[in-house]
């Protein structure tokens, strides 16, 4: 006999449709699966015999042939597990056939019989939900991610015989509640009214956050560099259900959600160390999987150490920077994975840390100093739109009782800006001043005869290439935004210029 299910796969953080056939025939008891299983897949064939057997059900002892259509797509995983367990049951009379292609299952089998968890789900039911199938049976440890896509009935299932039971009528299949979605109030790591002095920092980090710019702060060990990173998603926009549903596709692919919550309610913050490798930081292996730099998305992307990073990871960079997505090419496989990140980047201005000091000497001869800094190359450098020099901050500042400003006063600011921006590139597709286009920047940073000679004087004078002239209009496009204005005035490109001084000090 022959019985069908529906249930799913995943290419990248996109879900398909995978269509699971088995066929019981006689003849002497043989057990195949075809359709490019992996070794997961191929590995079922034990979980399901041992699931079906210690779940009280009776295993056909015949030749078995399983197929995973379509045969030219390569499966992986344990997902299979469930709907070939029930296919086979159905095969072989056990269970209700023609219900159970009502369903789309997914699941992972114990030897005992429990349905585990997978790792994907989100971006399968959201497939699933749009090719109109409503009936989506799952581990009951994946349902809360699953649970945010109306439309949908998501039945959950804690082992094979409850699976049984609601195919066969035997027990009512409880769809779980949907959840509305409703932005958490977080606790971030840091906030700035926790870091004293460092004004200059802080309103470059407002720019970064208003406009969605890169970042990249230079300055002596305990200069706060790294709690102005860890400070910058406490100042970011609230996320909306869009985009926290695409950083869960992403997470849920890489690793399994936490099912008190379900769907990310923060902003992403990751911060690799600097022995990270091309491959974890922008995404690769054997099966295509997502780095860093698409776990960030929608986030920041701290590097600390900057120069401390591989030559290969740094100008692996370049790409996401400029595209806001990475696509991952390997031998078996290919995907393609949002990337648009924030990147926020820290350094010490030489080996020693402290060149430039006015508390400690620094022992770096000038040669060495130099070797240093130009670890990061002129690319990279003028894809970072704010360069902010940093220095220690004295007894007086941190002693102060002086009221700063909160990080929910800042994201005020921010919020207010971003929703300009929203508003005004509302038909050119994009939401931040970081992303405009040649053509975008051309239309909307229009300079008045007083702006322009200031950046002509600032391009003479610091030889800036055309992609950092580029970059000043768009930071002071956002700092004219966070003023409320409409047009780009001299004061807002003075102060952009002030964030590309690095270019001529550090790159001579």
């Amino acid at each position: 006999m022959l019985a069908t299910a529906v249930s799913y796969g995943l290419n990248g953080i996109k879900g398909y449709c995978v269509r699971v056939e088995v066929n019981i025939s006689g003849g002497m008891y043989a057990y195949e699966t075809v359709g490019l299983p992996d070794a997961a897949v191929k590995e079922s064939k034990e979980r399901v015999r041992a699931a079906i057997t210690n779940s009280g059900y009776a295993y056909p002892a015949m030749r078995t042939t399983v197929n995973l259509a379509p045969a030219d797509t390569k499966k992986e995983g344990s997902v299979y597990d469930l709907p070939i367990a029930l296919a086979l049951l159905a095969a072989n009379g056990q269970v209700n056939a023609e219900r159970l292609r009502e369903y789309v299952i997914i699941g992972e089998l114990a030897l005992c019989g429990d349905v585990t968890g997978v790792k994907g789900v989100l971006p399968m039911v959201i497939d699933a939900c749009s090719q109109g199938y409503r009936n989506i049976m799952l581990p009951t440890q994946n349902v809360s991610e699953a649970s945010y896509i109306s439309g949908t009935r998501i039945i959950p299932v804690s082992n094979l015989k409850e699976a049984v039971q609601c195919l066969n009528g035997e027990r009512e299949a409880v769809a779980f509640v949907p959840k509305r979605w409703d932005p958490e109030c977080c606790e971030y790591a840091a906030d700035f009214s926790e870091i004293k002095g460092q004004q200059g920092a802080k309103r470059a980090a407002e720019i970064a956050a208003a406009g969605g710019h890169n970042m990249l702060m230079i300055g002596t060990p305990g200069t706060g560099k790294t709690m102005i990173a860890k400070a910058m998603p406490s100042i970011l926009p609230r996320l909306t259900f869009e985009e926290a549903l695409e950083i869960t596709k992403i997470c849920s692919v890489v690793e399994r959600m936490p099912s008190d919550t379900g769907i990310v309610t923060r902003r992403p913050f990751r911060a690799p160390h600097h022995s990270a490798s091309a491959t974890a930081i922008v995404g690769g292996g054997q099966n295509a999987a997502p780095g860093e730099v698409s776990l960030a998305h929608y986030g920041v992307l701290f590097l600390d150490e900057l120069p401390e990073f591989s030559r290969e990871v740094l100008e692996a960079l370049r790409q996401p920077l400029e595209d806001g997505r990475i696509t991952i090419t390997r031998a078996a496989a290919k995907a393609t994975y949002p990337a648009d990140f924030m990147l926020v980047a820290a350094m010490n201005p030489c080996p020693c840390g402290y060149y430039g000091s006015r508390l400690n000497k620094c022992t770096c001869a000038p040669a060495k100093v130099q070797r240093y800094q130009q670890r990061i190359s002129g690319p990279m450098l003028d894809r970072i739109d704010l360069h902010v020099e940093m220095s220690e901050v004295t007894y007086k500042e941190l002693t102060s009782n002086e009221i700063v400003e909160t990080s929910r006063d800042v994201r005020k600011r921010v919020e207010k800006a971003r929703s300009m921006q929203k508003e005004r590139y509302k038909d050119d597709g994009i939401l931040f001043n970081a992303q405009l286009t040649n053509r975008l920047t051309k239309k909307y940073c229009v300079l008045d005869c007083d702006a322009s000679r200031i950046l002509e004087r600032a391009m003479d004078t610091f030889d800036l290439t055309p992609r950092a002239y580029g970059r000043i209009l768009k930071v002071s496009r956002t700092i004219a935004d966070l003023e409320g204005s409409a047009s780009i005035e001299a004061h807002h490109v003075a102060e952009a210029i002030q964030y590309r001084s690095i270019d001529s000090k550090y790159r001579r």
